[in-house]
């Protein structure tokens, strides 16, 4: 079989090629910035480095948020070639906290309390009516770059008038106290497969390891798991990180990251993560492999007009001289060899052979 890894080259990324080399004959590692896109009235085309991308039973597509809509049309032209563990929408969904949002809402995952506004004044009305402190989040960003937090109204009008001159929406969320504390976990399949508390730095409310936060290995209890692995279904991808608080009402749900750093949790819970990435791809593309070749051979013997489940086929008798000679597939399927004594029954319109057992 063979792979390849499409991405930005990062720490992550090299752990989880070297991995894939355990599970694969071959595996090559692709820069995404040497991607294009060829569209044309007929076809569109994947090119690598200007000539059209190889031929591979597995790619595992991944990057950051500035790479979506190239991560995305990848995906949507190859998917039906090979096998791809995130589908193409979730690059378009994971890579937008709106559209996670609303996904995770439409999957009943649990979730902070959000709100988006289509302009300043209604938002202003929203800053009225929402309970102290909040955070205001960009729709797009990760590590925990672009969130911010406010504690009262002035403040939260402020960061706004800040805001508009940016002409950027925004996500209002309620704030959860957790003592600036978080849980990441991994998901792979449908399984929870490493976990970590993060604490974050004094005086910072963000708990990401990226900003200075510090991780203990953790074991969720299953609804906690249970909800980590809906909130990846829901946005389409079997491998993913999610991030959750932990409330007086259970977790919730605030971040699903389809691309996640791994070299942080792996040191942190001496997980080899990468490995059960890379273990998983190969499974994985393996039964693709194996159900491809079992329809290829099916649409072989029905092109033959092969009954498989009778081991019959429709075909015209091939005299040579007294004897008759069977079509090359009939001897294949029954095994029978030139050396094999065998019974022959005839009567009308029905001849009958099977193997004769001396014994």
């Amino acid at each position: 079989m063979k792979a390849a890894i499409i991405s930005l080259g990062s720490i992550s990324s090299k752990l989880t090629f070297e991995a894939m080399k355990k599970y694969f004959d071959e595996v090559d590692e692709l820069n995404i910035k040497n991607i294009e896109i060829n569209l044309t009235g007929k076809e569109a085309q994947v090119l690598y480095d200007g000539k059209p991308i190889e031929k591979y039973d597995c790619i595992f597509a991944k990057g950051s948020f500035r790479f979506a809509q190239i991560l995305r049309s990848i995906t949507a032209i190859l998917e039906k070639e090979v096998y791809m563990p995130i589908k193409p929408s979730a690059f378009t969904i994971g890579h937008d906290k709106l559209l996670t949002h609303l996904k995770l809402q439409a999957h009943k995952v649990p979730m902070p309390k959000t709100y988006l506004s289509a302009t300043i004044g209604a938002a202003k009305k929203i800053l009225e009516k929402v309970n102290y402190p909040i955070v205001m989040k960009f729709p797009q960003g990760t590590q925990g770059k672009g969130v911010m937090f406010a504690d009262s109204y002035s403040s939260a009008s402020s960061v706004l008038d800040a805001l508009s001159a940016l002409r950027q929406p925004f996500l209002i969320q309620e704030f959860i106290e957790t003592g600036s504390t978080d849980i990441r976990v991994i998901v792979v399949g449908k399984k929870v497969v490493a976990a970590m508390k993060r604490h974050g730095k004094e005086n910072e409310k963000r708990a990401n390891i990226h900003a200075g936060g510090v991780g203990e290995a953790y074991t969720p209890d299953s609804y906690t798991a249970k909800i980590a692995v809906e909130a990846v279904k829901a946005i389409g991808a079997e491998i993913c990180g999610v991030d959750i608080l932990e409330t007086a009402k259970g977790p919730v749900v605030i971040e699903v990251n389809i691309s996640p750093g791994l070299q942080g949790i792996m040191s942190t819970t001496k997980i080899d993560v990468a490995n059960i990435i890379a273990k998983y791809l190969g499974e994985n593309t393996k039964k693709r492999t194996d159900t491809e070749k079992t329809n290829g051979t099916t649409k072989i013997f029905d092109d033959l007009g092969i009954d498989q489940t009778k081991k019959q086929i429709i075909s015209t008798l091939d005299f040579r001289g007294a004897r008759i000679l069977l079509p090359e597939i009939i001897t294949k399927i029954s095994g029978l060899g030139e050396t094999d004594n065998v019974e022959i029954t005839a009567k009308e319109n029905y001849i009958e052979i099977k193997k004769f057992n001396v014994n």
